[in-house]
């Protein structure tokens, strides 16, 4: 018959961990018993794999307190990859009962010894930090970055980066739709974009199909989601501009959608903003930001290395401060 000394019914993270630190504490004589043919199969490996510290009670605190700094230098101490990654975790309140829990939670945290746990406002959370020269500095979920100079290039999500420095930005996500066709050879695939001007309805070569688009003006939407119902909406737009396409075969589960970051006069907006020094703007493409951004890059290496550019003969006509100024532009070619 066999002997152990300690018998761990159970391969999974928790009996691992007791066999392992039984072994090094000068008990070898421990056998890990486990029914699947390997370690971690069962509630271990279906885990979310998360690792906190941020509990209510002063047991679950000190538990946290030893195992996270273990998994920290699992690599070095086991000599195997964990893929232990500390994200960290964010408890988001906007209640102000829920606000009074986290408070008293992070009181005994921070009584027991948890020095990385913090309270934070909304604004902290990957904000933008101003000084009395300017931008300073950008914080991220992987920490501080200090800067003099920021770029807001976040297409449909432009208004509440630039609200992150008391801008007002007039940028509003507007969903599009598309559609691809599936495999069709009625129509030659050396077509250019066709574009229909008594709707806007509009098309171009995609693979061995077509791709369908139309700008629906009754279309609200800011949420990237395709809507099915748009699916016959456009495939009679597309019959009525080409009668071979009355057969037009396609799959709405490969049809998506996207946003549009429209300006209010459907203009871009580009350069820096006079009220806050360091933070530059590359918004409200309104659609055209592909099709720009060449020479949108250009025009704003330009402007924060030199102050000026020669990609246009007059920058400023796409100024933030057009608005204010009541010195909007007209476009009327817009898709």
């Amino acid at each position: 018959m066999e002997t152990a000394d300690v018998v761990i019914v159970g391969g999974g993270i928790v009996g691992s961990s007791i066999a392992w630190h039984l072994t090094t504490a000068g008990c070898r004589n421990v056998l890990v018993i486990e029914r699947e043919s390997s370690q971690g199969k069962g509630s271990t490996g279906k885990s979310m794999g998360g690792v906190r510290a941020q509990f209510s009670t002063p047991v679950n605190i000190q538990m946290s307190l030893y195992s996270i700094p273990f998994y920290a230098r699992f690599d070095e101490t086991l000599g195997y990859p964990a893929e232990y990654r500390p994200q960290g975790y964010l408890f988001v309140a906007t209640k102000e009962s829920h606000l009074a829990y986290l408070h008293t939670n992070f009181e005994k945290q921070k009584a027991l010894g948890l020095e990385t746990a913090r309270m934070i406002s909304a604004d902290e959370i990957t904000a933008i930090h101003k000084d009395q020269n300017g931008i300073s500095a950008v914080s991220t979920t992987r920490g501080e970055v200090s800067t003099r100079t920021v770029v807001n290039a976040a297409g449909a999500w432009a208004a509440s980066v630039a609200g992150m420095v008391g801008v007002d930005l007039p940028v509003t996500p507007l969903r599009r739709m598309l559609v691809p066709s599936e495999p069709f050879d009625d129509f030659p695939h050396s077509s250019p974009m066709i574009i229909d001007m008594s709707n806007g309805f509009h098309f171009r070569p995609e693979g061995r199909g077509f791709l369908l688009a139309w700008n629906d003006p009754e279309e609200t939407s800011d949420k990237p989601d395709f809507e099915p119902s748009f699916v016959e909406k456009i495939l009679i737009l597309a019959a009525n501009r080409v009668p071979a396409f009355e057969n037009l075969p396609v799959n709405p589960k490969r049809a998506w959608a996207g946003l549009y970051e429209m300006s209010p006069d459907h203009h871009c907006i580009l350069g820096g903003v006079a009220e806050v020094p360091g933070f530059y703007l590359a918004n409200g493409f309104s659609g055209h930001g592909v099709m720009h951004a060449p020479a949108t890059g250009k025009i704003l290496s330009d402007l924060i290395l030199h102050g000026n550019t020669g990609i246009l003969s007059d920058v400023s006509v796409l100024g933030f401060d057009r608005f204010a100024k009541g010195a909007l532009l007209h476009e009327t070619a817009i898709l």
